[in-house]
């Protein structure tokens, strides 16, 4: 593979404009058909099997309206200690309001909240419609199944809001499914401080302005290119709203990384006195070896989200494959073509000067900081790993849920919404659970099983049971008296499931399923929580397996292996104490604690295991090279941890750079993802790579590349530097613009 490559890099850094061109044509295809037949992207959470999916299968085939969207008009008087109770003047606007959603686009019905205050006062806090102090109003609108709505319904709601609210006496607030299935997060100004960040950290490791560009535009231009496709893989699977955030955080990263690796080796190869299309080849049948070999594993390691058995998790996982392929494709072909666009002119436009002795000054830095951790190893291994261990502890207090509205900025009118429904009514009315009933066979069963579900402690109120004796399915809207992402409301589900229902329907042909939104968060996280450790079983035994190849050694595998849950496993005790416990929390934007996203854990290691053999590949590859030219096992660690830190270094903060920038957005599920990645890339790059690593390869010795003869000789060999078979290098002639003998440093 190292000539094919070599030869496409020469081919491009050669012909640039040729294969620039091809990029520019497949983009302006690709988003101009994504603008004209894109469809909208989508959150749904069916999961087969799962008793949620029972309940709106159930209901879908009823055809029965509460299988679709709903969303919640809570409107509270502007003047405050104004009443519903006794205001004509108030109810006439109600009435205007519920009429006026009515023509709104995809609406299919409304609650009566008027008709049920010209009932009588009681009769509107029975139904739910007013809160029992008569100052807040909820209407529910319904809307279709999820496949039957679109993000136009959404604005046309949004919009109305605006509208209303001019003039009116009302202040009037919007939240609930339909936001969830179609408010795409907002771009804020966090992406742009993490790619501000990525642009100082490559002008201080580079040196150049143009080294700099290179790394960062063809990373922005591989996401233009990956995010504008989403719209287009939707017709292949549904991919939910949030991939595109998630796609850019990831996306940037790998593609600046891989980009920095081949952009430092060109460099190398430039200062050797190599040819600028020679150079360019080398680097991608080098470094850009590499970056394949990374970017498949993350491919295949996110991929492997498939087996949880979670459809939106596979759909997003695709959406951000396909990104992160996108970023190796362009590594390997549009790199090298700006490279040679570039000439020796990369080394050129330069922000600051080194002299030779400020270079060797750091590379003996971390020279004497390998020889310093060689000589305690022991102590820096036990000290080290008891941290870790420590850090990963609150890992034990995981509670797996979804973040309901009540998380999200004041600034947002779902988070107005939440705040006055759960004020009005109680938190729980935010997060309704729906009870689909297969009455077919037995209709006797309805009245018994909604007094039962009313008399469940979790439960403050039901709703009148909805009887369709044609389709033979009755529906119970049950009101925990928890919130949403509150554990106790999970509680209550499992209890409605394991207690109520057989008590009342143990002699009975009739079933009954749990559903609705809360119930359908509280089931994905469980389907999660019981799949997750087949899923990291699978991706160590891939992991093992892949660096064994490599590195012909059964030690160093599992040593990654290992190494590569602490620094996971630290992340995770990370996201426990800040979003579970509170610690730090007003840091990261958020005003309550929420529970950690059902689905992150499992997405977050798929990715994590793929982004860690960057540098473990990077670093030991250069041991190996040491090891097989000296037999000196501390010295290989020594020297490969010197000639390696400044690019692992730079790497991991221009990682860490873009995934804290996105931090600072408005969701809580991209929040967590940012902090969790950051976390571990900043372990994995600094404590384990810097530490850990030399540490336990020191106390190991040549043990660390034993394998059995028998295994060696079944076992295919990969060169992952790709130097072998490669031709002579053509060499500048000597009149010709040389670059400087050195590398510059990170400082």
């Amino acid at each position: 593979m190292s000539n094919a490559l070599f030869r496409l890099g020469r081919f491009a850094a050669r012909h640039p404009w040729r294969v620039i061109s091809a990029w520019i044509l497949i983009s302006v295809v690709v988003i101009g058909s994504a603008g004209a037949f894109g469809r909208d992207l989508e959150d749904t959470f069916e999961v087969p099997g799962l008793d949620s999916t029972k309940a709106l299968a159930l209901l879908s085939e009823a055809q029965s309206d509460r299988a679709g969207l709903t969303a919640q008009v809570v409107t509270t008087p502007l003047e405050e200690g104004d009443s519903f109770f006794d205001s004509p003047e108030y109810q006439a606007e109600l009435a205007a309001i519920q009429l006026e959603l009515l023509e709104l686009p995809g609406v299919i019905g409304t609650t009566d909240v008027a008709g049920a205050l010209e009932q009588g006062n009681e009769v509107a806090v029975q139904t739910g419609s007013v809160s029992p102090d008569g100052n807040v109003a909820l209407i529910r609108v319904q809307y279709p199944i999820v496949e039957e709505t679109s993000l136009d319904d959404l604005e046309a709601l949004t919009d109305y809001r605006l509208e209303a609210a001019e003039g009116s006496l009302l202040q009037i607030e919007m939240g609930g499914d339909l936001f969830n299935a179609f408010q795409e997060p907002e771009t804020g100004v966090g992406e742009l401080i993490g790619i501000v960040v990525a642009v100082i950290i490559l002008l201080v490791a580079f040196g150049s302005v143009i080294a700099m560009g290179l790394p960062l535009g063809m990373a922005i231009f591989g996401l233009a290119l990956g995010i504008s496709s989403m719209s287009l893989i939707t017709y292949l699977i549904d991919i939910p709203s949030w991939a595109p955030q998630m796609g850019s955080m990831i996306g940037l990263g790998v593609g600046i990384d891989y980009a920095l690796f081949i952009v430092t080796r060109h460099r190398e190869h430039l200062a050797r006195g190599m040819t600028v299309p020679e150079s360019a080849g080398r680097a991608i049948a080098t470094a850009g070896q590499a970056v394949i070999f990374a970017g498949g594993t993350v491919v295949i390691a996110i991929l492997g989200l498939a087996f949880a058995g979670v459809p939106f998790m596979t759909a997003a996982g695709v959406a951000v494959s396909f990104i992160v392929l996108i970023m190796v494709l362009a590594s390997v072909s549009l790199l090298p073509a700006f490279l040679g666009l570039a000439g020796h002119w990369i080394n050129r436009l330069t922000v600051r000067k080194h002299t030779g002795e400020q270079v060797q000054t750091v590379g003996s830095r971390w020279e004497t900081w390998g020889t310093h951790v060689s000589n305690n190893a022991w102590k820096y291994l036990i000290g080290v790993t008891a941290f870790l261990l420590a850090l990963s502890a609150p890992v034990l207090a995981l509670e797996l849920g979804f973040p309901d509205e009540g998380t999200l900025p004041e600034s947002r009118t779902e988070r107005r919404a939440y705040d006055l429904v759960a004020e009005g009514f109680g938190p729980g009315i935010n997060g309704p659970l729906v009870i689909a009933i297969d009455i077919s066979e037995d209709a006797s069963v309805v009245d018994p099983l909604a007094l039962a579900i009313g008399d469940d402690p979790g439960i403050v109120s039901v709703a009148p049971p909805e009887v369709d004796s044609n389709a033979g399915v009755a529906t119970i809207i049950a009101f925990p008296t928890t919130s949403p992402q509150d554990s106790d409301t999970v509680d209550t589900i499992s209890r409605l499931r394991s207690d109520v229902f057989p008590a009342v329907l143990d002699d009975s042909a009739a079933t009954a399923h749990v559903g609705g939104q809360t119930a359908s968060f509280s089931d994905v996280g469980g389907r999660v929580g019981d799949r997750l450790p087949l899923f990291i079983f699978a991706v160590i035994t891939l992991s093992f397996l892949l660096l064994m190849l490599v590195f012909r050694s059964i030690l160093v595998p599992l040593k990654a292996a290992l190494l590569n849950l602490l620094s996971i496993g630290a992340a995770y005790g990370v996201l426990v104490m800040v979003f579970q416990w509170g610690w730090g929390l007003g840091l990261v934007g958020l005003e309550t604690t929420v529970p950690i996203v059902s689905f992150l854990p499992m997405f977050m290691f798929a990715v994590l295991f793929g982004l860690s053999m960057d540098y473990e590949v990077f670093l030991l590859s250069r041991v190996r090279e040491e090891y097989l030219a000296t037999g000196d096992n501390d010295m290989s660690v020594i020297h490969g941890i010197a000639s390696t830190a400044r690019v692992i270094t730079s790497a991991a903060l221009i990682m860490i750079s873009v995934f804290l920038g996105f931090v600072l957005g408005d969701d809580p599920v991209i929040k967590m993802m940012g902090l969790g990645l950051a976390t571990a890339i900043f372990v994995d790059a600094t404590i384990v790579r810097m530490v850990l690593v030399p540490a336990s390869m020191k106390l190991m010795g040549d043990a660390n590349w034993w394998m059995p003869d028998w295994l060696d000789r079944l076992l295919p060999t990969i060169d992952i530097e790709g130097e072998s078979g490669l031709p002579e290098p053509d060499m500048e002639a000597d009149d010709a613009p040389q670059q400087p003998q050195r590398e510059e440093a990170l400082v």
